[in-house]
């Protein structure tokens, strides 16, 4: 089974505008697990409702609803909205955004923890909801009060941690950013912006990279090479397969690619090629 890894384990993270009901057809045709929106969806889930439509069987998640911008009533009644129209196939991930970019991001962690209080009286299910999560603290909380996390900008090392401190049965989906090139400069030309824009600048993240062992030198200016070449894994489709397997072999029930091209390039080709090298 092309690199070894289970059909259904590896899905896609993709910013809703870049995501077209074409491109999500072709995805699940192409066999990825599950389809995951991301820059913020806004909180009447319109953007999920029309991935849902276009496809029939694939998983779609946000990754993620940003809890300062909609509250948590109108998320729960768009949650119920999309169950009645697609039972089962809609995962709600929820996050606390960045204190850099969200004016009013005071005690996130209380903030969390009282959102997910109005999702149990509006009837959210806790299976069907997943966190954004990077540190010890909301990794729990995501075990808790949650179905699990969905770690972004993270390597096989955080998902390895982030496995034994949520335990065994919680759901653990991290995004890992693809760049199909194998020559190292090209494909760090594609990855580095990606990188170091907006999410070198954002403390959260940081502060996560440092507790996996990276260097002040590696998260200076735009980056290592090193670090660039661990969040952005490039080579073949084979090699990239291998960087999503890895995460797998580290305790992830399921991986979400992010894949990075040229702006002016389609990713649908890159899509199809790294299907292939997963399952053949």
């Amino acid at each position: 089974m092309g690199a070894g890894v289970e059909r259904g384990t590896v899905g896609v993270w993709r910013h809703s505008s870049g995501l077209t009901p074409a491109l999500a057809s072709e995805l699940e045709q192409l066999g990825y697990g599950r389809i995951w929106i991301g820059g913020s969806p806004d909180g009447d889930l319109v953007s999920v409702e029309q991935v849902l439509d276009a496809t029939s069987t694939v998983g779609v998640a946000t990754g993620i609803v940003n809890i300062w911008k909609d509250d948590a009533r109108t998320v729960a009644a768009s949650f119920h909205r999309l169950e009645r129209s697609h039972p089962g196939r809609f995962l709600l991930g929820i996050g606390a955004g960045h204190r850099e970019a969200d004016g009013e991001y005071v005690r996130p962690y209380e903030a969390l923890v009282a959102y997910l209080d109005v999702l149990d009286a509006e009837g959210v299910p806790q299976d069907r909801r997943v966190l954004a999560a990077l540190g010890p603290r909301v990794l729990k909380l995501a075990a808790d009060r949650a179905g699990g996390a969905h770690p972004y900008l993270v390597t096989p090392e955080h998902t390895r941690q982030a496995r034994e401190i949520m335990g065994k049965d919680a759901l653990l989906a991290p995004e890992q950013k693809v760049v199909l090139e194998s020559d190292p400069v090209r494909a760090r030309a594609i990855g580095r912006p990606r990188v170091a824009s907006p999410y070198l600048q954002l403390s959260n993240y940081t502060a996560s990279l440092r507790r996996l062992g990276w260097s002040e030198a590696d998260l200076a200016g735009s980056g290592s090479d090193a670090l660039i070449d661990a969040l952005a894994v490039h080579g073949t489709p084979e090699q990239a397969a291998a960087g999503l397997r890895a995460h797998l072999d580290a305790g992830a029930n399921e991986v979400a690619v992010q894949l990075l091209t040229a702006e002016d390039e389609s990713p649908a080709p890159g899509f199809r090629a790294l299907a292939g090298a997963l399952w053949g």
